[in-house]
């Protein structure tokens, strides 16, 4: 696809490692970047503050934080507090997977991207390093991008959207690489689902684990904080 000064795309943006190496990605592209943080009330709020820190570092990125409160639903450890994050390994789907959490975000981003005339949505959900979540599966991606050109306005009169997941084969190390390519300084993210209050990460938790896994098989320093 060439990308000319017209050309714009959305990016999801949790401050997390995968999005802001997603992030790093289409601004290589030369995309006019709209960047969006969905601050749902999750147990680890602090990733809104760590989204707020980098793009901080770009000016020409345009950050919008949307409010909605998924803890009315719950049903997952990161949106109900009597729930704890589980620190081994279970079978299934585990307790940390929100309920539609990505048809809900990509429905938000697809509004977004229409009012502001954007046919690139980017998000970095991945179907290799993960935890067995149905919403991170190339198939569901597929369904929601001809769901989105269905029902929209754009869609019907042929400004079809594009779903963007430039991600979803890459293993955590080659995601890595890749930003660490692009100049990603991954200190400032976070992955943790049970952060403490000054962002240090508890290191047992899923997306820990696969974090730490991910910088051991790069052959790459680690810079997360943990906890003691």
């Amino acid at each position: 696809m060439n990308v000319g000064d017209n050309k714009k795309a959305l990016v999801l943006f949790s401050g997390g490692l995968d999005s802001t190496t997603v992030l790093a990605i289409a601004k290589s592209k030369g995309y006019k970047i709209t960047a969006l943080t969905i601050n749902y009330k999750q147990r680890h709020d602090y990733e809104i503050l760590a989204s707020k820190n980098i793009i901080a570092s770009h000016s020409d990125i345009n950050h919008i934080i949307f409010d909605i409160d998924l803890t009315r639903i719950g049903g997952s450890a990161l949106t109900d507090s009597s729930l704890d994050v589980p620190k081994e390994e279970s079978s299934g789907i585990p307790i940390t997977y929100v309920p539609a959490r990505n048809t809900i975000f990509l429905s938000i981003a697809a509004s977004y991207a229409e009012k502001l005339k954007i046919r690139e949505i980017y998000i970095g959900v991945n179907a290799i390093d993960y935890s067995g979540y149905p919403d991170c599966r190339p198939e569901f991606i597929a369904s929601f991008q001809e769901m989105i050109n269905l029902g929209t306005k754009s869609g019907s009169e042929g400004s079809s959207f594009e779903v963007i997941t430039p991600l979803i084969n890459m293993t955590k190390a080659e995601i890595i690489k890749t930003g660490l390519k692009l100049g990603v300084d991954y200190s400032h993210t976070v992955s943790c689902y049970s952060l403490s209050d000054n962002g240090e990460a508890c290191g047992n938790c899923d997306s820990c684990k696969f974090r730490k896994k991910g910088f051991m098989d790069a052959s790459v320093d680690d810079p997360t904080i943990y906890q003691k």
